[in-house]
């Protein structure tokens, strides 16, 4: 689990599937099991507020973004709105699953190897960034072109990690190198 504050009032808990694991949960139960999902998110809610020194109650919104093959990114947001002489603390959860595969190459040497697996398949989308000394490589639902997600992270898996990073913080923050047409391009300029 790797905490990161974003503001006075707010902070992300990012869990990888291991993570989820550790702690007794497969990704279909987080799904179904109401309350030891409950139980999982008050107990990350007390272990993020102590290792960010940061004390909980109110309202806390809590948002629970499954990434495809990252795990779960969790935004939680303190509502301090409420005049109160009760310490208590109630969660308002919002599930979603994200459309999203992002994985990080330490070396473009490897999206140029990975655009030359996923093009046989008729893959020629997703999009290319540069943050920090990492490389990134992003797509979305509509860029598999009907390829199993799980075929494409196999093949995404050999040459990279998967990366918790959101879209938005790579889009912002980072370099389009490939904006669009990732693998389409990348194949028209270092294969023919």
């Amino acid at each position: 689990m790797r905490v990161e504050r974003l503001s006075s009032h707010q902070f992300a808990i990012f869990l990888t599937y291991d993570d989820l694991i550790e702690r007794g949960f497969t990704s279909e139960e987080i799904w179904h099991d109401a309350a030891s999902v409950r139980h999982l998110f008050s107990e990350m809610m007390y272990d993020a507020s102590d290792e960010l020194d940061m004390e909980l109650d109110g309202l806390l919104l809590v948002q629970v973004f499954m990434m495809q093959a990252q795990g779960m990114h969790i935004l939680v947001t303190q509502m301090n709105d409420f005049d109160t002489d009760e310490d208590y603390i109630e969660m308002k959860v919002t599930l979603d699953e994200s459309h999203e595969l992002i994985f990080l190459f330490d070396d473009f040497e490897n999206i140029i190897q990975v655009a030359s697996y996923l093009s046989p398949l008729g893959i020629e989308n997703g999009q290319v960034y540069r943050l920090e000394d990492d490389y990134y490589m992003l797509f979305e639902d509509g860029d598999l072109n009907g390829v199993e997600k799980e075929s494409v992270i196999a093949i995404l898996s050999e040459y990279a990690q998967s990366s918790i990073i959101t879209s938005h913080r790579l889009k912002e923050y980072g370099k389009a190198i490939f904006p669009t047409g990732a693998v389409k391009q990348l194949i028209h300029h270092f294969y023919n």
